[in-house]
């Protein structure tokens, strides 16, 4: 990814959506463009016009935290957003003038083997679903349970790797994946929010870059979703899915940072349902199916 075309594309749909009137300023007269200008976020945080004028054409490698800070503030940035905009300050430090990485170090983190006490782990959680992936969202370990409740991903073929499989891809380039998930488009936000994500942090994942170059070319809701600069750090809450044998199916979810080293970390989401509730009956039998000593059940 570009990373002066990432700072670019993100500050503008920033400031396009913030109104005159969330500013403090006066909304008469005709606008050109939608939300704030150039020159009046640049009075609002402080600094000359010249100068946002650079930072908003990707000049973002020498630019103070405090700056930066006074612009989110502008830009009425959430938490999330705001540290996307210092994770994309940071990959620009990380670079040479050429545009080269002077630390890619990072990249490993997407590529370390688990190790085996992580299966374990996941194995052990008989009523959750439990997966780990990394940032390019290859599913890198998951449980019986993980494996039964996500079936129809890992039987097509269009989800990549077989015992591997990307979320996204599957998301995105499988027409069954409309069906298996109560809310598509929910989860379809989701998902790039994440790639969205982790694409401004890793500045040197070619692969991770691929991937969304595939994605882009291969699906217009992909496409226009990653347009949007959407963003997710904080990835909790409720999946909707319609399991081909379980049936429908509620589950909250939490997803957190797995320490896999001193410099690793890895994301694990474990879903699960409601104690006493009707989801909580079906992934029982979800789990009952999938144990390894048990037949499948009869689908009624």
């Amino acid at each position: 990814m570009n990373n002066r075309a990432a700072v670019r594309d993100f500050l503008i749909s920033r400031r396009a959506r913030v109104t005159p009137a969330q500013a403090g300023l006066p909304t008469s007269g005709r606008r050109r463009v939608p939300g704030l200008r150039r020159e009046e976020v640049a009075v609002l945080a402080g600094v000359s016009t010249e100068w946002y004028t650079r930072l908003e054409k990707g000049h973002i490698r020498d630019v103070s935290y405090d700056v930066l800070d006074a612009v989110a503030r502008t830009l009425r940035l959430d938490d999330e957003e705001r540290l996307y905009l210092f994770d994309l300050a940071r990959a620009a430090r990380a670079e040479t003038p050429d545009g080269t990485s002077q630390d890619c170090r990072s990249v490993a983190a997407a590529d370390v083997e688990l190790p085996p006490t992580v299966q374990w782990l996941l194995d052990s959680m008989t009523l959750s679903s439990a997966t780990v992936t990394n940032r390019r969202l290859d599913v890198l370990a998951i449980n019986p349970l993980g494996r039964a409740l996500y079936s129809p991903m890992f039987d097509s073929p269009a989800s990549g790797e077989p015992n591997h499989p990307n979320l996204a891809r599957y998301h995105f380039l499988c027409p069954s994946a409309r069906d298996f998930y109560g809310d598509w488009d929910v989860t379809a936000d989701v998902l790039v929010g994440l790639l969205r994500t982790e694409a401004g942090r890793a500045h040197c994942d070619d692969v991770l870059h691929g991937l969304v170059a595939e994605l882009s070319d291969a699906s217009a809701e992909f496409r226009a979703r990653w347009a949007k600069h959407h963003i997710v750090i904080h990835n909790r809450g409720t999946k909707l899915f319609r399991h081909p044998f379980a049936g429908p199916l509620t589950l909250a979810y939490h997803s957190m940072l797995l320490p896999i080293s001193v410099q690793e970390a890895q994301m694990t989401t474990l879903c699960t349902a409601e104690p006493g509730s009707p989801d909580e009956d079906r992934l029982r039998m979800l789990a009952s199916w999938s144990a390894p000593s048990s037949p499948t059940p009869a689908i009624s």
